[in-house]
């Protein structure tokens, strides 16, 4: 089975999130309301976004984060890429750093490019707009009890 990490389909679900409103800034908390996702988590996963330049941070008391670029430029790819790093289905693949022990005299050599070539168009293909249009779930409006970023969540009608 090819499965992404939780982190990377995290981080999918956040960009898809903030691409909702363009131009919105965000904090983890806020993100966390609508997502569902522990504060940390989001903070960690904001973090390594807006290293890679699909956010921007921004400080002070209305700070936050928001997309550098419009959703219908994000690849799904350049996400997975940025949280996972290339894509490959297996070792011996092109963009893959890791070593193969039977390379040299594999049957197969080659014939997993085809395959990982596929499956990175395919990736290339969905914009986070495409994301966005397929998800369109109903929201429920969800507040915080307190001011901290771990008080409960209460859930409104």
């Amino acid at each position: 089975m090819i499965k992404l990490s939780k982190m990377t389909d995290y981080g999918v679900v956040i960009m898809s999130e903030m691409a909702k409103i363009e131009g919105r800034t965000m904090t983890a908390p806020d993100l966390s309301l609508h997502t569902g996702l522990k504060v940390p988590t989001a903070a960690k996963i904001l973090r390594v976004l807006a290293k890679s330049g699909l956010l921007s941070s921004l400080r002070g008391a209305h700070g936050g984060y928001r997309l550098d670029r419009h959703p219908k430029s994000i690849s799904i790819a350049e996400i997975v890429r940025v949280m996972e790093g290339p894509v490959a289905v297996t070792s011996c693949v092109d963009e893959s750093h890791d070593n193969c022990s039977v390379e040299s005299c594999c049957p197969m050599r080659g014939g997993w490019d085809k395959i990982n070539r596929a499956i990175n168009a395919a990736m290339e293909e969905v914009t986070l707009s495409d994301m966005c249009q397929d998800t369109a779930a109903p929201y429920t409006p969800k507040v915080r009890a307190g001011n901290e970023p771990n008080a409960p969540i209460i859930v409104t009608e």
